[in-house]
């Protein structure tokens, strides 16, 4: 087993944890920022109500996007089952 397969397959690993986790970070970022934006202009500054708006954005959008989650690390896991005699 080479130094190139396992940069390789750990490279593959960071990209796909990296596109599943994307969305969502981007859900975040942008129910973060209009939160933040409604709190600022209404002068509602209480942390629970960002918080609160922010889970249920992350919930929702887990609830939509899991199955293709699990479908991508489902294509990745395969994959790497199917080389790993050819790492030997």
């Amino acid at each position: 087993m080479t130094s190139d397969v396992l940069t390789d397959a750990a490279r593959q690993a960071v990209m796909i944890g990296l596109e599943i986790v994307g969305p969502l970070l981007l859900v975040i970022l942008g129910v973060g920022l209009v939160v933040g934006t409604l709190q600022a202009a209404t002068q509602v500054q209480d942390q629970s109500v960002g918080f609160v708006v922010r889970l249920l954005a992350v919930v929702v959008s887990l609830v939509v996007l899991l199955p293709w989650m699990l479908d991508r690390l489902v294509v990745y896991s395969a994959d790497l089952f199917e080389r790993i005699p050819s790492m030997m």
